[in-house]
Parts: structure tokens; C-alpha cells; sequence
């Protein structure tokens, strides 16, 4: 009776959110935005000068006023106060390009906005109003905590409309949509165009995600929303605050995914961890990591695939000397690596491939569906290499065979198998032969193209 009673008065509870708006709206606000945009430049049309409908276009351009005027455009957004003193948190692409940012908050008041720092890597911004009187303001909630099936309220601007409430629950977590530090939880409290930087609140009034986007087939809400989860939004927040921008840690290293196959073929117990592609000149390089290394261990947390790896990474303290656990050909060694920062990261080049030259007629040979040939000359001039690229050109690929099916094509290059360089097809059948021999059921090559490096597993038979 005790539980019954509970669960009804819960129940009775939610039916209105009316307390918890009352509460929170004034620390919403609405964001107006306004853009120049440039006028049509360049020539107007393409009557020859002389022509005698030349009058008759200058005529027609004058009526319809001058094009080439530059002109105002606007936007509506929304966002939300963190401190009394006039920090608000909204989306990136609300404030993207603005001339001028106007603060409409609860009351009715206006206030001009200058932007603090953005971060488009999570589509956040920091904005600053001078305020004379303390401002009310709401703070961040622990997106962890967060639920599927907890109720959650968004507030915002859709739409024009102005401060709008909509209701719902968290319908999912841990959703990426394309960025590399996504962690959104998704709703399906109504989001539209102009909720974009408004907050998700919790029942407790907490904010614990920032509405970024929707899925929808007509732009409008189809229940289907998400929400940049509060625990992301803090750290960003927190730089620009400080720094203006991020300062997001660099580890140096390309990954992939470490799949069932590939977890086989390197004689791992797991398909778990962070496989390391290429190690450019970088933090990892200096630590002594090898391409090839699985990733097992970040700073003392287990590593469960890239995506939590880039994570981690990126929310250490720039320059911060931590411990990278990786397997190296079935051991586990520890390397200290320290950080750089992300942000003044260059693109590196992938190291060439050392060995001999051979201008000789090079051999060729069909292989797990493979045609293959070792890189001379003509070939490296052919896929456009450098000069020392060392390695098995891929020549065809049988359409029918699990390489193709796994994306490899013609113009790759095999430059490593059972983690050993080849550098002709007679080593790559003795790297086939030493992993039957270990009792493998696939190998693994590293493949290249347009210098951009990733493993690939490939079952071994018998018959190749």
C-alpha cells in the first residue's frame, strides 16, 4: 500500500511542470543575431556590351532596386545564464558570423552580447551581457546521472515564438551524430528551429544538456532530439571562461576500432581498445609507441574503443604526463606519454617506409583475392608516392573476395602484415605462414592510401 501510494503521489506530481517553469524561465533567454551579408558581386548578366538589349537589362536591374547593396540578415536563437555577473551558454552556429548578438530575457529587458570564446568541435558558445543588477541564472546538472525514461523539460525560442516549454523524457544516451566529442542524450520533449542553445533541464531544475539538433524529414520536431550532455558542455565552458578557447590534450597517434577480426588476428582475448595506425611526429612518437600497439589503458582508465579514447584524451590537462597501457605482440608495456594540445596539433606526414630500390620487372601475384605487386618507378609514380615508399601495390581486387568487402581497392598499398614490414609478395607469404603456423585465422595488413594508414584483417586459407 506504501509503494501504491508513493508511485500515485509521484504520478500526481508530474502532472504540471508549472512550479519548476516558474522557477527556471527567467534564466532563459531569446538570442537575436544580425549578419551583413554581401551584396551580388561580379558581372550581372550576360548581354555583350553594345548589345541592344543592354539598356533594357540596366533598366530592368534599376527597377528591381540595387543588388549589389549589402544587406541584414537575422536569426533567432536561444540560450541560457550560468552566473549572476552575465555569462549565457548557447550553440555555435546561433551566434556563427554575427555582427551584432541582442539578449532578450524573461522580463523583456534587452541586452547587447559579446561572445567570450566558441567551440564548433561541440557547437557551443560563451557570450557575456553587462548587467547592473545580478542576473538569475541556473547551473549545470550531471549529465551521467541522467536516465532513459527520466522526464526532462526543454525551454527556448522555437520558431520565434519565445520562451516556449515542452516536456518530455530522455529516449536515449550516449548518441554521436558527427562529431568527434559528441555525447548527446536524446529527447523527445519537442525541439524546433530557434530551441538551438536552450537548455534540457532535469526535474531538480538542473541543466544537464544544451538542445543542438533534431532528425527530422520536414525541420520540424518529430520527437526526435538531442541535447549536448552537461558534462561535455562544463569542460567547454569552463576553457572559455578562462582561455577564450580550448585547450584539448593531443596524444599523436591515428586509431581505429578494434574489430572481432582484427582482435583475432592480432591473438587478442577481446575486441576491445584502440588499434594504432600510424604514429606521426608527436607526443606518442617520443613516448615510444608503434604502429601496431593496442591502446588498453589511458591515465589509469581501460580504453573501450576510439571513441572513448578521443574523449579521454581530449578532456586531459594539456601537458599532463599520463600512463598509456598498450599491447605490443601479445605483452602489455606502459609508456609515459605527455601531452600536447590539440589545437596547435599540424597535420603530420606519415613516416615513409625505409629499404632498397628495385627497378627490376617486379613480381606479381594473386593473393586472398588480392593482385598484387611489389612498388617500383613507375608504380610509385603511377599512385603518385614518394620516392622511398616501400610495399605491395594493390593492382586489382576480385570483386567477389572478403578484401574487396572489407574496402580494399586498387592503387592501396600493403606496407605491413603480421605487424612486419613486406616488401615483396614472398614475404607477405611468409608472414601468411607464420600466422598458420601460430594458428591464426586471419592476418593483419596495414594499408595505405593517399598516405592515410588503417589495418585490415583478412582470413587466411589453405589455398592462398
Amino acid at each position: 500500500m506504501i509503494l501504491i501510494l508513493a508511485q500515485s503521489l509521484s504520478a500526481q506530481a508530474r502532472e504540471s511542470f508549472a512550479e519548476l517553469a516558474e522557477k527556471i524561465s527567467p534564466s532563459v533567454v531569446n538570442i537575436t543575431t544580425s549578419t551583413t551579408v554581401a551584396g551580388r558581386t561580379g558581372p550581372q548578366g550576360i548581354v555583350p556590351e553594345g548589345s541592344p538589349f543592354e539598356d533594357f537589362f540596366r533598366e530592368f536591374q534599376e527597377r528591381n532596386g540595387p543588388g549589389d547593396r549589402p544587406r541584414r540578415s537575422s536569426a533567432l536563437g536561444s540560450g541560457f545564464v550560468i552566473s549572476e555577473d552575465g555569462y549565457i551558454v548557447t550553440n555555435n552556429h546561433v551566434i556563427e558570423m554575427a555582427d551584432e548578438i541582442t539578449i532578450e530575457f524573461f522580463a523583456g529587458d534587452e541586452l547587447p552580447a559579446e561572445v567570450v570564446g566558441t567551440d564548433p568541435n561541440t557547437d557551443i558558445a560563451l557570450l557575456k551581457v553587462e548587467s547592473d543588477e545580478p542576473l538569475p541564472f541556473v547551473s549545470f546538472g550531471d549529465s551521467d546521472t541522467a536516465r532513459v525514461g527520466d522526464w526532462v523539460m526543454a525551454m527556448g525560442n522555437p520558431l520565434g515564438q519565445g520562451f516556449s516549454v515542452s516536456a518530455g523524457i530522455v529516449s536515449a544516451r550516449n548518441r554521436a551524430l558527427s562529431g568527434t566529442y559528441d555525447d548527446y542524450i536524446q529527447t523527445d520533449a519537442a525541439i524546433n528551429r530557434g530551441n538551438s542553445g536552450g537548455p534540457l533541464f532535469n526535474m531538480d531544475g538542473d541543466v544537464i544538456g544544451v538542445n543542438t539538433a533534431i532528425l527530422s524529414p520536414n525541420g520540424g520536431s518529430i520527437g526526435i532530439g538531442f541535447s549536448m550532455a552537461s558534462n561535455v558542455v562544463t569542460r567547454v565552458v569552463d576553457q572559455l571562461q578562462e582561455f577564450g578557447e580550448t585547450r584539448r590534450g593531443w596524444l599523436g597517434v591515428r586509431i581505429q576500432d578494434v574489430t572481432e577480426d582484427v582482435a583475432e588476428a592480432l591473438g587478442l582475448a577481446s575486441a576491445k581498445g584502440a588499434l594504432v595506425s600510424d604514429v606521426p611526429e608527436g607526443p606518442a612518437m617520443e613516448a615510444g609507441m608503434q604502429a601496431g600497439d593496442v591502446i588498453v589503458s589511458f591515465d589509469g582508465r581501460e580504453v573501450e574503443d576510439t571513441r572513448g579514447l578521443v574523449r579521454q584524451v581530449g578532456n586531459t590537462a594539456v601537458g599532463k604526463s599520463v600512463r598509456v597501457v598498450v599491447n605490443r605482440d601479445g605483452e602489455t608495456q606502459t609508456l609515459l606519454v605527455t601531452l600536447g594540445r590539440r589545437e596547435e596539433a599540424e597535420s603530420a606526414v606519415p613516416a615513409a617506409q625505409p629499404g632498397p630500390d628495385e627497378d627490376a620487372t617486379p613480381e606479381t601475384m594473386d593473393l586472398m583475392g588480392l593482385t598484387l605487386s611489389p612498388l617500383n618507378s613507375e608504380i610509385r609514380e603511377q599512385l603518385e608516392l614518394s620516392d622511398n615508399a616501400k610495399g605491395l601495390a594493390v593492382m586489382d581486387v576480385d570483386e567477389t573476395a572478403e578484401a574487396y568487402e572489407k574496402g580494399l581497392r586498387a592503387g592501396d598499398v600493403i606496407t605491413e602484415a603480421g605487424q612486419a614490414q613486406v616488401l615483396s609478395v614472398g614475404d607477405l607469404q611468409d608472414r601468411i605462414a607464420e600466422a598458420r603456423e601460430a594458428g591464426r585465422k586471419s592476418i593483419l595488413l596495414l594499408v595505405r592510401r593517399g598516405g592515410d594508414p588503417r589495418f585490415v584483417a583478412l582470413s587466411i586459407t589453405e589455398s592462398d
